[in-house]
């Protein structure tokens, strides 16, 4: 491969090199019932039985060594996503550090339900009270529920933090998704195409970073990707003119730079995407959305976002909402919903034309 093809392909972190490819890429006693027996798989409980008095507790840290254990074991068979569980896991490390600090308040965490629930409470208060948004309180309180129930086996029932209805997401205004536009062809092929991908199709990061060869059919009048998204749901999406246009352009360029080098191509294998040492990663994605953003004048721009200002798009268009859902590939309706509540620059133009005498 020639430099001048070398030169095509490029996704420098700090917008100012741009000639690389990056790549980011149970048990009894006296006839009392223990409910803290482990055994191989963790922990063995039945009806939870409140404690006698007097009776004490088993060390709080090896219990909740022994629930973690199990949790681990959980989430290791579990179809979630690889970002879930990975902040599953964290929220259940901090309750487990959050709890050593205070085991002679909450010795009982993982004894009987009266405990647990009184220390999974306080864990919420305490997190709230550090200034956590609901919506991450609420995620730990999803983590350490199932922690308990496939530890100590344990079903807590403890209130979740109100999460205050959104309004309408943050999307980019047209000048703003132009100047990205612009900025991404800047960069060359790759990064125009990805971009144009993510606001051509609304796909998350992940589902942007999955795609394979086999998963995009483009030809001069039409165009699909294939989106394999969360739960193993799979959609298929229409992609509009300037997302085929710079897919097509991109292929070219990845056929010529997999050619010259079969150890990348090797690496790359039917992945859509090529960093400099293989595959592009998830966090190469988000890297080349935010050096795009930085750019176009936007710092700290996200994928995500990009998927907002796509929805939207569709809902300025007279889409409607089981449209949007199909195409986002939302589980529920109450999802897509968020996306026709009016913004704030909407609710302004409407009272200047109303009100204006």
């Amino acid at each position: 491969m020639t430099a001048s093809t070398d030169r095509k392909i490029n996704n420098s972190g700090d917008g100012e090199t741009r000639n690389q490819v990056d790549d980011r890429d149970g048990g009894r006693d006296g006839g009392r019932v223990d409910n803290r027996v482990a055994d191989q798989g963790g922990f063995r409980a039945g009806n939870v039985v409140a404690l006698r008095p007097g009776r004490e507790p088993g060390p709080v840290a090896a219990a909740a060594e022994m629930a973690l254990a199990a949790f681990g074991t959980h989430l290791d068979r579990c179809a979630l996503a690889k970002n879930t569980v990975t902040a599953y896991q964290r929220q259940a490390l901090a309750y487990q550090e959050w709890l050593l600090a205070r085991a002679a308040e909450h010795a009982d965490a993982f004894v009987d339900l009266v405990g647990a629930e009184a220390a999974v409470t306080a864990w919420r208060q305490h997190l709230l009270a550090a200034g956590a948004s609901p919506a991450t309180v609420n995620q730990a309180l999803v983590a350490v529920t199932l922690l308990y129930e496939h530890g100590p086996a344990l079903r807590l029932a403890v209130k979740r933090a109100r999460v205050p209805k959104p309004g309408a997401p943050e999307v980019l205004l047209r000048a703003q998704e132009n100047a990205v536009r612009h900025a991404a062809d800047r960069r060359g092929p790759r990064d125009a195409a990805l971009i144009a991908l993510l606001l051509g199709a609304g796909a998350r990061a992940e589902e942007c970073q999955r795609l394979r060869i086999g998963d995009v059919l483009v030809t001069p009048r039409s165009g699909t990707a294939r989106m394999h998204g969360k739960g193993d749901e799979v959609r298929t999406v229409p992609l509009p003119v300037p997302a085929r246009e710079r897919l097509t352009a991109w292929l070219q360029v990845r056929a010529e730079l997999l050619a010259a080098r079969p150890a990348l191509a090797d690496t790359v294998g039917e992945g859509l995407w090529v960093g400099q040492r293989g595959r592009l990663s998830v966090d190469g994605v988000t890297d080349v959305v935010r050096a795009v953003g930085k750019d176009a004048g936007l710092p700290g721009l996200r994928p995500h976002r990009l998927r907002h200002t796509y929805a939207t798009r569709l809902r300025e268009a007279d889409a409607d909402h089981a449209q949007i859902q199909a195409l986002l590939g939302h589980t529920s309706i109450e999802t897509t919903a968020r996306y026709f509540r009016a913004s704030a620059t909407e609710v302004t133009d409407l009272v200047d034309r109303a009100l204006d005498y």
